[in-house]
């Protein structure tokens, strides 16, 4: 396959073709497991406040249970994208979902802040196997128009169970208890591991080997700067622990990149980036799930802790970003078709933008209808308009060999960037309430934690606008006039 874009506007719009019974079952199986994966990564969100009270998290090590997922999923990911294509997509798959739910069930069981902690990492080892194989097999699986009706499908189901799992999260928190957030995985993910023997084949292995000292520099360098990160927001910048962490982390990345280099098979092979899209493709989708996954860290705290929400209403006020995520996403084929990927994702980065800017604003006082439900439904619309284009300019000009590792190279930085958001977001916040006098011993006021709400906004705004050049920049541009339902051709 080639890796000009232009091969990318040809899949995208070949002549619409059914996908028959079998091959539906397929596609619902490997959706399925991704859309475990993702509700995975926020379901817990909604029910930290009340992990923290039961078993008893400080402010900034609450964020470790969602970074202890997001940083083992994201720092293993490379190494599971390329252990598919070596082993057996299929094979990896099955081994990563068993991983997962034993980790989940575990996990349901915590009594202390270390197990659960532990649990989370172990369900995000388990995440990184199976989920680069479940976008690689997608791949296989089907061709041409199929697949690109495929990926769109998964493309949309999977972005929009990141914004829905805060919804489910608030109902299973009310109706039964935080652990069930964890145990839901358990059916599913027995279900998934049935139908995957079933209907899900094995393709072709590539000969080769592992790049061992690739994978470790990767995961030495996100442990190291997420946990700098992360230990600041309790000991302030001055921390020498953190500085230890923060340096050794970009120095083993530093080292990674050298490592790849002249890697024979490396986890991350450098000409993934070759091609100007496929980078800036790529980098895109770094910056942007800093912006949007922070923005639900920060607001599900903001709803609980301030404006008094309950579990299930605080999953439900994400209800609007859901809709416009679905709604977006669903339909966005036809801009991208008519505009091109620049285009498009450039409109939906302009949408989240305006989002942040928005949340800027946030105050004690700020109300649900007048201050936040309008900048939840931009910032899902946009999202929605942002991941679309950039997954199918990544995965359809990748040669087939490379679809293992470019799959676990696109969730790797997806999942890097949601765990250093977080991971800046928790301490951008938990610096600005510090900054705030109030009386030894006693908890934030709302009004510092609007504060910090506000500092953490104007982060994300500003990534917004890095990611914004990005796409404009990076993206290639269409060149000739299109009619409605032709793919440009780009330059």
């Amino acid at each position: 396959m080639s890796s000009s874009l232009p091969s990318t506007t040809e899949v995208t719009h070949a002549p619409t073709t059914n996908i028959d019974r079998a091959a539906a079952l397929t596609l619902t199986t490997l959706v399925s497991c991704e859309v475990m994966l993702m509700l995975d990564g926020t379901v817990i969100n909604v029910a930290l406040p009340v992990i923290r009270n039961d078993l008893g998290f400080s402010t900034a090590g609450l964020s470790w249970v969602v970074n202890a997922f997001l940083l083992a999923f994201g720092g293993m990911l490379l190494l599971g994208g390329r252990a598919g294509d070596i082993l057996g997509r299929r094979r990896i798959f099955l081994a990563g979902i068993a991983l997962f739910t034993v980790g989940s069930l575990l996990g349901g069981t915590a009594q202390t802040e270390e197990w659960l902690v532990a649990m989370r990492a172990l369900q995000g080892v388990g995440a990184a196997l199976a989920g680069p194989s479940t976008l690689a097999l997608l791949v296989v699986s089907f061709q041409g128009a199929a697949q690109t009706k495929a990926l769109g499908i998964y493309s949309s189901m999977t972005a929009s169970a990141m914004t829905l799992g805060l919804i489910l999260g608030g109902v299973i928190v009310t109706l039964a208890s935080w652990r069930w957030v964890l145990f839901i995985n358990v059916p599913i993910g027995l279900l998934v591991l049935l139908f995957a023997r079933r209907f899900v084949i094995e393709p072709p292995k590539t000969i080769g080997r592992f790049d061992l000292l690739g994978a470790t520099t990767s995961l030495v360098g996100m442990v190291g700067v997420v946990f700098g990160l992360v230990r600041t927001a309790d000991h302030g910048w001055g921390d020498r622990l953190a500085l230890v962490g923060l340096s050794v982390g970009v120095l083993s990345l530093v080292a990674f990149v050298l490592v790849e280099r002249t890697a024979t098979q490396p986890i991350m092979p450098l000409g993934l980036f070759a091609e100007r899209s496929r980078a800036g493709a790529y980098l895109g989708l770094l910056l942007v799930p800093m912006v949007t996954l922070s923005m639900q860290f920060l607001l599900v705290l903001f709803v609980q802790e301030v404006s008094g929400f309950s579990p299930l209403e605080a999953g439900l006020t994400f209800l609007p970003m859901a809709v416009g995520l679905l709604v977006t996403a669903q339909n966005a084929a036809r801009p991208l078709g008519r505009y091109g990927a620049k285009a498009t994702a450039a409109t939906g980065v302009v949408v989240i933008l305006i989002a942040t800017a928005w949340l800027t604003q946030i105050s004690a006082t700020t109300g649900y209808l007048t201050g936040l439900f309008a900048p939840l439904l931009l910032a899902g619309a946009g999202l929605g308009l942002v991941v679309v284009p950039l997954n199918v300019t990544i995965m359809s000009t990748v040669d087939p060999k490379d679809s293992g590792a470019a799959s676990g190279l696109l969730q790797a930085i997806m999942m890097a960037g949601a765990t250093l958001g977080v991971a800046l977001q928790s301490t951008v916040y938990t610096s600005a309430i510090e900054g705030v006098p109030r009386v030894a011993g006693t908890a934030p006021t709302a009004a510092a934690i609007a504060e910090g709400m506000s500092s953490g906004f104007l982060v994300s705004t500003g990534i917004a606008a890095l990611a914004l050049l990005t796409v404009l920049f990076a993206l290639r541009s269409p060149a000739a006039n299109p009619t409605d339902g032709d793919l440009p051709t780009e330059r």
